[in-house]
């Protein structure tokens, strides 16, 4: 795979896709980026690009506008903290069409001088960026390419997509990762070698059947796998307990079973649970034994002894790999178990690796400091992927 430094940059216009899929609080005037952490990680590609006096042309996606031009999804909001992360302007190729790489990006990007930067509208307002039609992708992906003169893959949030802006534009341009892309890669191959042991990973989220492929894959490697979040109430049903009104996949109850067979004492499941009738800020909440969860009650958290015998099974772990909460973090009464999980893992001494998505989102919403972990992916989807063993189209694509 080649790297940015591999292409002769200076001068030329570079196409960099960019993953800028950020959070906006839209209750207000103006729409408000909540968590800024993909536009943060983007910049230092960007800026190593301007540096050496290209001209760069940023896109991206952001939300799923259904191909189709929706103010609601607009990249417009995204200019101005580019911009002051950058500390250079950044100008809006936008016209609030759905002609992303039509004439007036057209217009805009051939006014850019060396070092300076524009960004294109979300890429999914124009049905060829997602479209399974090969003709209307490859016109688009066309469209795209006649802006720049090379290109560069760096949203890695988006490599397993098989999408015109991330697979069909390197295909017609000469092509390097990204920095981003490239630093996980080398976080995820340390995970999916012979990743130093004790391994610990550490799962939570809604469903098992999102998790299945990724526990297959890692269970083999691991000394424990903790189980937390919405899904360990399937694999608590598996072990014949009774989980209320709690998320339950009941067609993935004998394939828990299996796991658990498979897995022995090296799967941890929580041993308290946080519940309540009702997911809102002010419930009545009690903390109940995994195996008393009663009637209508929902197990919303993991529960203080839970969070103890989590923490005691990651202390002195070698390499910690976590992805998804150990509850709805985002409301308070539910938060203290992803807090808790969180917290002991940022005091790992070892590799430490957040896999993107609500894990990345925890780690911000609940003011643990960034550093206190050795990466944060910025792709919850393409980190899983990546660790099933998947070829992700995207870093197919770069490396042709």
């Amino acid at each position: 795979m080649r790297m940015i430094d591999d292409l002769q940059v200076d001068g030329r216009r570079v196409l960099v896709r960019s993953d800028l899929n950020v959070p906006l609080d839209r209750s207000g005037d103006t729409p408000r980026i909540t968590d800024d952490g993909r536009l943060r990680a983007s910049v230092p590609t960007i800026r190593a690009l301007l540096d050496r006096g290209a001209r760069v042309v940023v896109c991206s996606h952001l939300g799923r506008p259904k191909g189709m031009p929706d103010p609601a999804y607009s990249l417009a909001p995204v200019v101005g903290r580019l911009a002051q992360l950058l500390g250079r302007p950044v100008t809006f190729a936008g016209d609030g069409g759905g002609d992303i790489a039509g004439p007036y990006a057209q217009k805009v990007v051939s006014e850019l001088g060396d070092g300076e930067v524009a960004l294109l509208d979300n890429l999914r307002f124009h049905p060829g960026e997602t479209s399974k039609d090969p003709a209307l992708r490859a016109a688009f992906a066309d469209q795209l390419a006649g802006l720049a003169e090379c290109y560069v893959g760096d949203a890695f949030g988006a490599v397993h997509r098989a999408h015109a802006s991330v697979v069909d534009v390197p295909a017609r341009l000469p092509h390097a990762a990204g920095a981003l892309v490239t630093g996980e890669l080398k976080v995820l191959a340390a995970l999916t070698g012979s990743p130093a042991r004790p391994c610990v990973v550490v799962l939570g989220g809604s469903k098992v059947s999102d998790k299945l492929a990724v526990i297959r894959a890692l269970l083999p490697k691991v000394d424990a796998l903790l189980v937390g979040g919405g899904m360990c109430f399937t694999f608590l049903a598996a072990r014949g307990h009774t989980v209320g009104g709690s998320l339950l996949e009941a067609s993935m109850i004998d394939t828990c079973k299996e796991l658990l067979g498979e897995g022995g004492d090296r799967i941890v499941l929580p041993t308290d649970v946080v519940v309540a009738e009702e997911v809102s800020a002010d419930a009545v909440t009690a903390v109940v034994q995994a195996d008393a969860i009663a009637g209508a009650q929902k197990g919303l958290d993991i529960g203080p002894a839970s969070v103890a015998l989590f923490a005691s099974r990651l202390r002195g772990a070698r390499t910690v790999f976590w992805n998804g909460p150990m509850g709805v973090f985002e409301l308070p009464p539910f938060a203290a178990g992803t807090r808790g999980v969180a917290e002991a893992i940022a005091g790992v001494d070892g590799l430490t690796v957040v896999g993107g998505g609500d894990s990345a989102a925890a780690v911000r919403t609940l003011g643990i400091p960034e550093d206190s972990f050795s990466h944060i992916s910025t792709g919850g989807g393409a980190s899983l992927e990546y660790l099933e063993g998947k070829v992700l189209p995207g870093l197919a694509a770069l490396e042709a």
